[in-house]
């Protein structure tokens, strides 16, 4: 009486059922798949002795040859591979997905895709055998049959790719066969975005000629921006409030107004002389913020300079001292010069005609040497307080 052997679907070896499942599903991809076209992240370029963000530190480690791959992380403190390297090959591989319409949400403020999410399944084993590992996230897939080749813009000579990055990697639930073994990867995927993780495949935006200059709207916007802050520049040339249209009176020493002559036709004769200290009030503004800006009141003259004048000085004249950040006004009162203002009225844009103490600390492009190390003068805080190694 001899034994039968006992049914199992499983088998705990990939033998020949499996060999057989594994077969025909491939040859389901390459039937009725589509090729994507897969561009391999290889891990973060070597940064040198110093990086982008500064020296190398714990946080942020030195990683050469070997120890230098896709599962490095370049960032230990954030967690990111900013300068990400991918492989100058373009590996093709097949695979499916549901075609979906990408509508946007105009439920809320601004524009928001609805679902700009894919999931597309590839097949495990082939998928291994032409990339040497699974997909992983990070890795770059493009689409070729989403090529829009009816670019709005005429002046744009290529079709416009389509691009998505794989944010995750699972087993897909379908592609488990009747022995249970797996076939199947399910990739999550979103819409590629003009970053500085992509430029080794898009390039720079800001390069004539590159992929991202046609694909990004980076120029565009910037262009928007530009605009939007010529028309601020223009409705609002200075911050703080202009009141130099308004008359100052002046005031006696008590801190009365002064009104004798100011209206009177003596006043207005050739033949009078001017009185200086009521011709001239000792202050200019009238207490609002941040409002002076270095222009004598009423329209009086003044001298301007890097030191006050020594000779042809009158009681109540003014004088601009220009050594000053910001610009200081100041008037003569007969014994001392005595401080009017300060020239805080400046345009809204950061740039570097912005001249006081606080938008030159701001605007710091300088940079110091250090026992023979040159460094930035202007450092982020995470830069500055880096933490040291305690061995």
């Amino acid at each position: 009486m001899c034994d039968m052997p006992r049914l199992s679907i499983f088998k705990p070896e990939k033998g020949a059922d499996y060999k057989f499942f594994d077969r025909n599903i491939k040859e389901m991809f390459q039937v009725g798949g589509t090729d994507l076209h897969f561009h391999k992240y290889v891990g973060p370029h070597d940064q040198g002795d110093t990086n982008k963000d500064g020296l190398a530190s714990p946080s942020q480690p030195r990683v050469t040859g070997s120890d230098l791959n896709e599962t490095t992380i370049q960032d230990l403190l954030f967690l990111e591979n900013r300068d990400r390297k991918y492989d100058a090959d373009v590996y093709t591989i097949r695979g499916i997905y549901n075609v979906q319409d990408i509508d946007f949400n105009l439920s809320q403020f601004g524009m928001f895709l609805q679902n700009d999410t894919l999931f597309c399944t590839v097949h495990l084993n082939d998928t291994v055998e032409r990339l040497g590992r699974k997909p992983l996230s990070g890795d770059v897939i493009e689409f070729p049959h989403l090529k829009d080749d009816f670019s709005l813009d005429e002046t744009i000579p290529i079709a416009l790719k389509r691009y998505y990055v794989v944010e995750d990697v699972n087993r897909a639930a379908e592609g488990f066969s009747q022995t249970y073994w797996p076939h199947l990867l399910r990739l999550k995927l979103k819409s590629l975005v003009d970053s500085q993780e992509y430029r080794d495949i898009i390039g720079d935006a800001t390069t004539t000629g590159s992929l991202a200059s046609y694909m990004s709207t980076f120029n565009r916007e910037k262009t928007i921006n530009d605009q939007i802050v010529a028309q601020a520049e223009e409705d609002a040339p200075k911050s703080g409030f202009n009141y130099k249209q308004y008359y100052v009176a002046p005031i006696d020493e008590r801190g009365n107004i002064r009104t004798k002559n100011i209206n009177s036709d003596q006043r207005v004769s050739s033949d009078v002389s001017i009185n200086a200290t009521i011709d001239t009030p000792a202050s200019s503004h009238y207490g609002f913020y941040l409002d002076g800006d270095g222009v004598a009141p009423n329209g009086h003259p003044a001298g301007f300079g890097t030191s006050f004048p020594s000779s042809n000085i009158d009681k109540g004249d003014y004088f601009l001292r220009t050594d000053y950040l910001p610009n200081r006004l100041f008037r003569y009162d007969g014994n001392r010069w005595v401080k009017i203002e300060d020239s805080v009225r400046i345009t809204s844009t950061n740039n570097d005609t912005r001249a006081t103490f606080k938008t030159g600390f701001t605007n710091n492009t300088a940079s110091t040497t250090i026992n023979g190390l040159t460094v930035e003068q202007r450092q982020t805080l995470t830069n500055a307080l880096k933490p040291k190694a305690d061995n």
